[in-house]
């Protein structure tokens, strides 16, 4: 250096300074980190680093970010356009189909790909939302034109009773087997309205507020001593096997009304002479339900319609009945989140599987 700075200390602290470099290339002005100290001979000893090249790395560096900034904003917007675009393209084209569906077009379904986004998310939780309520829509299609086809036998025969005994009774008991048979037709068809009527109070859960502890055992044996007289007014052997006092989580009656059907329809279709079974089990974590009889049984293909409203099987339709039996006892279990099995055997068994529970004390 030409000379000492004079704003430097002779400290042992590094400063900031700028100096007059003198070496062979001749004077230069240069901007350094210093350390200054005396030495024993008198001297100042001055130790210095050019700072030059840090300021030049940060301009570099200055320039690099200035000029990578520009393409990452412009990449930004162009990539936010693109996202904006197709945005808009998906929110057009689920309006179109909510457009449709509002039209009537049941069918329609919102698109969504197969990957994890909210938007493909969401649009699978509406489109399963629009199957239920076109299956529930359907069923109600289809309910009412059972209701108008299983009303317009009876209706129709009480009207030719009526029409019949107007224009041939003469005498007063005429009359009234005439106004006897009327009312039977008009009973059935109450009957099936009064069916119907339950099946939808059910399916909508009306009664899962009134809960609570069941004991299956005595249930069972209820409904057992409910239908004794009646199996053996047709010559049928009713058993009850209810060896376990086992409790599930339900409403009782519709419980009895499930398990009362069943026996109803064993001791139906169970000619005289035969058995019907009526007992409690337990199988994989489950409480059974089983009602088995000797008679002719439901065939394979059959498991799942008998299952459906007013479904009546060709060997069947000579027995009285209205078909709603085994679909509302579906419902019942559904209500309960229970499983009900048809299975295969000789005769009829059918089951109702319960999540166990602890024994009652």
């Amino acid at each position: 250096m030409e000379r000492q700075p004079p704003d430097l200390k002779i400290d042992g602290t590094a400063r900031d300074a700028v100096v007059d470099r003198i070496d062979g290339s001749g004077r230069e002005k240069q901007a350094v980190r210093l350390i200054a100290r005396s030495v024993p001979d008198g001297n100042v000893l001055v130790i210095g680093r050019n700072a030059d090249e840090i300021e030049e790395i940060a301009r570099v560096v200055g320039r690099a970010l200035a000029l990578g900034l520009i393409p990452a904003v412009l990449l930004c917007i162009a990539v936010g356009v693109a996202l904006s675009a197709r945005a808009r393209k998906r929110i057009v084209e689920v309006n179109e189909r909510v457009q449709r569906i509002v039209a009537g077009n049941l069918r329609e379904r919102l698109p969504h790909g197969n990957t994890d986004d909210p938007f493909s998310k969401l649009a699978m939780v509406v489109n399963g939302m629009l199957d239920e309520m076109e299956t529930l829509i359907h069923s109600l299609a289809g309910v009412g034109h059972d209701i108008a086809h299983d009303l317009r036998t009876p209706l129709t025969r009480a009207r030719l009773t009526l029409e019949r005994g107007r224009a041939n009774a003469t005498t007063l008991p005429q009359l009234q087997a005439v106004a006897d048979k009327t009312t039977d037709a008009l009973d059935q068809s109450l009957s099936i309205i009064t069916a119907i009527l339950r099946l939808a109070e059910i399916e909508k859960s009306r009664r899962s507020a009134g809960f609570g502890k069941v004991a299956l055992a005595d249930l069972v044996r209820e409904v057992g001593d409910m239908y004794e007289p009646i199996a053996e007014d047709k010559g049928i052997a009713l058993s009850i096997h209810s060896p376990h006092e086992l409790s599930v989580h339900g409403d009782r009656d519709l419980l009895i009304e499930a398990v009362a059907n069943l026996v109803d329809n064993a001791i139906k279709f169970t000619p005289a002479g035969g058995r019907v079974e009526v007992g409690l089990a337990c199988s994989n974590g489950e409480t059974i339900v089983r009602v088995k009889d000797t008679g002719s049984g439901i065939s394979e293909h059959e498991r799942d319609a008998v299952l459906r409203r007013f479904y009546r099987s060709d060997k069947t339709r000579h027995t009285s009945g209205l078909g709603l039996g085994l679909n509302l006892v579906a419902a019942i279990v559904k209500l309960h989140g229970f499983r009900f099995t048809i299975r295969p055997g000789a005769g009829c068994i059918v089951e109702i599987a319960c999540p166990y529970a602890p024994v009652l004390v």
